[in-house]
């Protein structure tokens, strides 16, 4: 419970916002506050309110009224958080709603770099430099229709150009963020008075400061990232394995060669649960999609023959299966690598089936969300950790034998189970397991998956039972991870940070804090720091 002293400063924050942002910035709204206090895993404290700035001087100007009054800020981007990235752990704290500050600010393609506000959506961004013939080295999640370039950056995210580039931090230039005290803080070239923002490493890297700092530091407004020329020419290629084992060393094999832009996989499992969940009509546009990259008429009549003649059947028999993606700017170049890696795979005991799937997401990067749903309408959760190449065998080992171990829990709960491997470029590899079960939705599912989708599938009730049994799979999971040294993306205030930092690394982590943010009023509890 609050006290008068608390109650009332917000009360002044919220009035002193309305007048210097405009009442359409501030909303104490009980349907928005519910649901920007939920993720699509657990349900935080219900926020006292929620703040949505347009740009970089209103965020500044937010921040400096919620530190003169004590009042906690947690920052939201598209609100794909799985683990409570930007829920609420105490009373008394606000959301900052990041979706308003969306612009494009500066596409310099003579100098190859591209400047946005932090809400702007992955999505938005690769439209806009597609018509340019450019693109980031990174180019978003397959969340990107709603995850933001800012929430990437403070989460870290895996997939498109990851195998080559890595991760979002790792094709940033600079970034402008806005200290607790409203303090505006400008990183690498940009810095300098009057300079461009084309160059990271002027000094100390204060841009890496901000990466993967889950939003604790300092309120992201605007970030620049490196640009390269968009590739001429992409070709995949899919295998499948009979055993977790095989397919384990061929990730690891693909990746240390360098070359392809994704590689993923998935287990049996979670094979089939998407090809259960996948609707016609998103089978339809896909296909739509897909022909249209091929350039020609005749190309695309016989890509869209054979992804629709492969359909879902070939998956019928699910086994564990790989799928990769290699570009370039000639079709010689791209052939010539990608018969490397299929090679390897062959080595591995690997089987060639159709392409279909690297096809289709290569052609519909940034689909509707409808997978945080199963394809009976139920939960999904998944929790991830990064390992080193070598240890990918032996880290899944362990996963399926915890799951064995929970075999009967899962069996009478109606929980089913999966993963899915990401690699990201040539040092780590993603392991993602997947949870899916009857429970209600919250309200965050309701209004990211697409109406027909919602229309289709079933609806559960309550289901508290087993969803803690998936609470206590992930913790298995986690345990796992932490045996292998695994690293996170989104640590929110699930994966195990600062109790796990080194006595030096956490003290300077505590001090740079106490820099940055001296009141601890920054989205309070992410990554352990109170």
């Amino acid at each position: 419970m609050l006290d008068q002293t608390k109650t009332d400063k917000l009360g002044e924050l919220k009035s002193v916002l309305a007048q210097a942002l405009g009442n359409d910035a501030v909303s104490d709204d009980p349907a928005a506050r519910e649901l920007f206090s939920q993720d699509i895993w657990t349900k935080g404290e219900l926020a006292e309110f929620v703040v949505a700035p347009n740009n970089l001087e209103a965020l500044s100007a937010a921040a400096a009224a919620a530190n003169e009054r004590g009042i906690a800020f947690n920052p939201r981007g598209g609100g794909m958080s799985y683990t409570k990235g930007y829920t609420p752990d105490r009373e008394g704290v606000a959301i900052l709603d990041m979706s308003r500050m969306n612009r494009i600010l500066d596409l310099n393609v003579d100098d190859m770099y591209v400047t946005v506000e932090a809400g702007c959506t992955w999505v938005d961004l690769h439209e806009a430099l597609s018509a340019k013939g450019v693109r980031t080295p990174f180019w978003g999640p397959l969340s990107g229709l709603s995850s933001t370039i800012g929430g990437g950056l403070s989460q870290n995210n895996a997939f498109f150009g990851a195998g080559k580039y890595g991760t979002t931090g790792d094709s940033v230039l600079s970034v402008t963020v806005v200290l607790a005290d409203g303090t505006i803080v400008r990183t690498g070239s940009a810095g300098t008075t009057g300079a461009k923002p084309f160059w990271r490493h002027y000094g100390p890297d204060l841009t890496g400061l901000f990466c993967g700092d889950c939003g604790v530091l300092g309120y992201k407004a605007e970030i620049t990232l490196r640009l390269i020329k968009a590739p001429r020419e992409e070709t995949w290629a899919s295998y499948e394995f009979d055993n977790a084992g095989g397919y384990a060393d061929a990730m690891s094999a693909l990746m240390r060669e360098d070359i392809a832009t994704e590689i993923f996989g998935f287990d049996p499992n979670l094979t089939r649960v998407r090809m259960a969940r996948a609707s016609m009509l998103s089978d339809a546009k896909a296909l739509k999609n897909v022909m249209k990259k091929q350039g020609n008429l005749l190309s695309a009549l016989k890509e869209g023959a054979k992804v629709a003649m492969a359909g879902r059947g070939f998956m019928a028999d699910a086994k564990y299966n790989l799928h990769y993606t290699v570009e370039g700017h000639s079709k010689a170049g791209v052939k010539e690598e990608i018969a490397i890696l299929n090679a390897i795979c062959e080595a591995h005991g690997g089987k060639s089936i159709e392409n279909s799937i690297p096809k289709i997401i290569r052609a519909n990067p940034f689909g509707p969300l409808n997978s945080i749903l199963g394809p009976s309408g139920e939960r999904w959760v998944p929790i991830h950790g990064l390992v080193p190449v070598s240890e990918t065998r032996d880290c899944l080992a362990k996963i399926d034998a915890a799951f064995d171990a929970m075999r009967k829990e899962f069996d009478d709960h109606g929980i089913v189970t999966g993963y899915l491997l990401t690699s990201m470029s040539t040092t780590g590899v993603i392991i993602e397991p997947v949870f899916l079960w009857p429970e209600e939705l919250f309200e965050i599912h309701r209004q990211t998956v697409e109406p027909g989708m919602l229309s289709k599938v079933g609806t559960h009730d309550a289901n508290p039972a087993a969803t803690a049994v998936v609470a206590k799979g992930r913790q298995v999971v986690l345990d796992a991870f932490r045996q292998h040294g695994a690293a996170h993306f989104q640590i929110g205030r699930t994966y195990p940070y600062l109790e796990t930092r080194e006595d030096a690394t956490r003290a300077l982590l505590e001090k740079i804090k106490d820099i940055v943010d001296p009141q601890r009023i920054i989205n309070p509890g992410a990554l352990g720091l109170e």
